[in-house]
Parts: structure tokens; sequence; C-alpha cells
């Protein structure tokens, strides 16, 4: 049975920021910053580790909040229009995320062995791949990368929040082809950037769906930052009459999706090369399989893909807020872990580092992303009430 929809009360405006959530922002900023310059002087390469898997983790959640609202234009979706703006939220991070790029040039020396020139000489593997893996052509790379992104941040999300002010249906319609052309430039740069940023921590392995499997935690990160943002403005009732438990439960369909992916996506990569059994694959699984990072492993078997498929399994459980706020925690969680269990067997294979350092730089980027984030919405509806499409979303119903 379709459940029932109340009319909208009044027209969503921007979201009131308190001073004490601007406080916590710049007071996590701030820990993290102290934070991340102490462990320099302490020890630099663990410095660098950390910088990079906050780095990382944030961007992806900038980056997936693109994708999500491409991908709505692309198929001229008009149940997500009540939802969208929270995605693209996310996106105003880009250009923060730039500069942050720009500070992990100043760590490459102590992330990438393939930026040592004397130990690129005496490896003919680096060698061959020297070409490619290059400081030149990695900053190139990701200079280009970055304004690709932003050239479609501005032009995607800038037509949908000058829609709030004119409200030309034209200002829809022209975000087709900017977000086909997004997807394109997307599958290839995010792929690169993911290689270039994390695998080629490790340059001597390879993996052909690296990109996929980093793909497959963006969505589903990205689906529950949007689903706590979303869950913490109704509770502020400014979406009220506007987002419904229909929504949520699209939201978390899509969640629950990219659980199943996420699995299937890290079953095949690591199934394949199990399999080949070739020195030169299973060196990225050896260390993982072994020692405290088995545990690691484990944790994450269990509560990324088994915890969460398991809860959302049901109908009931994606339309029930307290059920999807809990797994969407787990899952940014979960994400963290991820990214931590790529990035940190390269720093160290015999021991687990997780301490005070890593909490709290994680904590320094989730404060700036959050405090663009919030700023973002408190200038902009947190509906895109003139957008042509809103209608459908009103009346949105899920009966299956």
């Amino acid at each position: 049975m379709a459940s029932v929809h109340t009319a909208p009360k009044s027209v969503p405006g921007p979201l009131a920021v308190s001073p004490k959530v601007k406080s916590l922002c710049f007071a996590l900023m701030a820990l993290g910053v102290a934070a991340f310059v102490f462990t320099l002087f302490t020890d630099k390469e663990r410095a660098w580790h950390a910088y990079l898997t906050g780095y990382f983790y944030v961007f992806v959640l900038a980056i997936g909040g693109l994708f999500f609202a491409s991908i709505q234009h692309i198929a001229k979706a008009g149940w997500s229009v009540n939802v969208r703006r929270f995605s693209e939220a996310l996106t105003a991070y880009l250009p923060v995320a730039f500069v942050g790029g720009l500070i992990l040039l100043f760590g490459l020396h102590s992330l990438y062995e393939w930026t040592h020139t004397e130990v690129v000489q005496a490896d003919p593997i680096l060698t061959h791949k020297a070409p490619y893996l290059n400081t030149t052509f990695f900053i190139i790379r990701m200079v280009l990368f970055f304004a690709l992104w932003m050239l479609f941040q501005r032009k995607m999300v800038g037509a949908s929040v000058k829609q709030d002010q004119s409200g030309a249906d034209q200002l829809t319609h022209t975000q087709v082809p900017w977000s086909i052309a997004f997807l394109m430039v997307f599958a290839l740069s995010f792929s690169l950037f993911s290689v270039d940023l994390l695998m080629s921590l490790q340059p001597h392995w390879f993996s052909t769906i690296y990109g996929v499997y980093c793909f497959a935690g963006l969505f589903q990160s990205t689906m529950a930052f949007m689903i706590l943002m979303i869950l913490w403005c109704k509770k502020q009732g400014l979406l009220e009459g506007y987002v419904t438990e229909d929504h949520l439960h699209d939201l978390g369909k899509f969640m629950f999706a990219f659980t199943v992916f996420w699995a299937y996506i890290a079953y095949s990569q690591y199934m394949l090369m199990w399999y080949a059994n070739m020195p030169e694959e299973t060196m990225f699984y050896l260390p993982r399989l072994a020692g405290g990072w088995m545990w690691v492993s484990i944790v994450l078997l269990l509560f990324k893909f088994i915890v969460p498929f398991l809860a959302l399994l049901s109908r009931r459980s994606k339309r029930n807020p307290a059920m999807l706020a809990t797994i969407a925690v787990l899952i940014l969680i979960m994400q963290y872990v991820d990214i931590y269990w790529l990035i940190y067997p390269n720093l160290t294979e015999e021991r687990v580092v997780l301490g005070i350092p890593e909490v709290l730089i994680w904590l320094g980027f989730m404060g700036s992303f959050l405090f663009v984030v919030t700023r973002f919405l408190s200038q902009h509806p947190v509906v895109p009430i003139r957008d042509p499409r809103i209608e459908e979303s009103l009346h949105h119903h899920v009966v299956y």
C-alpha cells in the first residue's frame, strides 16, 4: 500500500545553520590541522598516509554528489527533484578538494616510491611505467581532472540554483547534455584518479577493475551521507511534504544496491587473483590476509557488506528513518576503514597503525566538508522548488 502524502505546508528555504554547528566544524578543522602538523614532525610518512586517507574520503563524497545529480538529469527523473539539492551541495567541496590535492603534492615523496629517481632507475618495472608514473604527468592529470570536474559542477549545479530565481524550464533541459558529457569524462578521470592516488602506492601491482571498486564505495557512501543530511533537515521541519518515506525508500534501495555491487566487485577482484595465484597480483592481498590486517579485512566484509545487506533487505527497513540512519552511519565508518585498508598496508605490513593522528586528521577533513556543504545549503533553498518536474516528486509513490 502506498503511503499517505501530506501537502507541503510552506515553501522550503535555505538551511539555518546554528552557531554550534559552525563552531563544531571549525573545532574539527583545527584539531585536524594540529594533528597533521604534529604528526609531520614526529612521523612524516604516517602523517601523509593519514592525510591521503582523509582527503580521498571527502573527495569521493564531493564527486559522488555530481555523479548522482548527473544520472538524475540524464534519466529525466522526477522522483528525485526534492532530494537532488543535497547531492548538489556535496559538489560545493570540489574547489576545496582541488586545494587539498595541491597540498598533497608536497607529500608525494613520502607516499609514492615511483617519485624516487634512484628507485625507478634500479627497477625495470618502474622504469617501464615511468612515462605515466612521473611527478610532472601526475600533476598535469590532477589539474586537468579538477578543471573538468569543476567546469561540469559550475554548469550543472549553477543552472540548478539559477533556476531557483528565474524558473526557466530550459535550464533543466540544458543539464542533460552536460550530464552526458560528465559521465563520459567521469568514467575515465575517476578511474585514473583512483589509480594515481591509491593504486600507485604499490606500483608493481595492478588491477583492471580498481577504479570500479573505488566507484562502488563512492556511490554507497554518497547515498549514506545524503540520507543523513536529509534526515537532519527533516528533523528541522524543512522538508515537510516534500521528502517522504517514499523518497527515503528509493535512496535506501540505491544504498542497498551498491552494498551488493561493492561486494561483487571486491569478490571478483579477489577471486581472480586468488585463482591465478600470480606473484605480481597476489602481492596486494598477502599482507591484508595476515596478522592484524586479516582482522581489518574480516571487519570490512562483515560491516560493509553482510550487516548492511541483511539490514536493508526488507522493504520495511528502507522506510524506517532510524534504521536508515543507523546503517548510513555504519557505511560511512566502513568507507573510512575501506580506504584505510587500501592505503595503510603500504605504510606498514607488519602491524595495524590506527590511532589518534588518523582519527583527528579524518575529523579535520570531515569538519571542512560539513562546513562547505552546510554553507551551500544555507545559501540556497534545500529543494529546487521551481524545477518543472517537482510535481512528480511531490506525488512520488513507491509500490514495490
